[in-house]
């Protein structure tokens, strides 16, 4: 069965979605649908939270006190859901005012590749982790794979063939496990540095609830 691409899919539960959102946004109070789609990102439902306020934007008018904390709110959680680094939209509210004001003296965290760390690991078991600044990782990773390649090197010399390919095996595994955790990490180290920036991000615009 053909797959849509993951773009393609999102856009479509979004069209689908935003008529439903527009309606129950022209139902409820403002502040009731604001709660609401902050609720949705702070469970990590970006999307829907994205498609509720563009729904209640449609049919606020720009006059309208929450038309301004729903727009900057749409962008911010958008921002969040793509990793992006500029703000989405424009205007010059008091809240995108503050926004910009954030984005001028916090730049945003640089990202580190992954691959450095995991060449590094794979090089030298236990590099990696070191790079990324964390000893003790790096301490539990050499712990796995040296003693596993020295047991190899010595059934290798003894010529113990059986043993020598087990233990190259094992090796093999832990090392390459070693490779992928420094990966892993990078990227996780990235993601958390970008959501505590978000996250002052949020906090500098002054808009109410925390969605995270």
């Amino acid at each position: 069965m053909m797959r849509w691409p993951l773009t393609i899919r999102y856009a479509f539960v979004l069209a689908c979605a935003l008529p439903w959102f527009a309606a129950a946004a022209h139902a409820a109070e403002p502040a009731e649908v604001y709660r609401q789609a902050i609720d949705l990102a702070a469970r990590d439902h970006a999307a829907e939270a994205v498609a509720m306020l563009q729904g209640a934007l449609a049919v606020l008018p720009a006059t309208d006190i929450w038309h301004d904390r729903m727009a900057a709110a749409e962008a911010l959680i958008a921002m969040r859901r793509q990793h992006a680094e500029a703000l989405p939209i424009g205007g010059n509210d008091a809240y995108v005012q503050l926004i910009r004001a954030y984005l001028r003296h916090e730049a945003v965290p640089a990202r580190r590749s992954p691959w450095i760390p995991a060449l590094l690991g794979a090089l030298l078991p236990g590099s990696g982790h070191l790079w990324l600044g964390r000893p003790h990782d790096a301490w539990v990773a050499a712990v796995m794979v040296w003693p596993m390649l020295l047991l190899t090197l010595w059934a290798y010399r003894r010529g113990m063939g059986p043993v020598t390919v087990f233990f190259a095996l094992v090796t093999v595994w832990l090392w390459s496990g070693t490779v992928f955790s420094a990966w892993s990490l990078a990227e996780r180290g990235d993601f958390e540095s970008y959501l505590a920036w978000w996250q002052g991000l949020w906090q500098a615009s002054a808009l109410p609830g925390r969605p995270w």
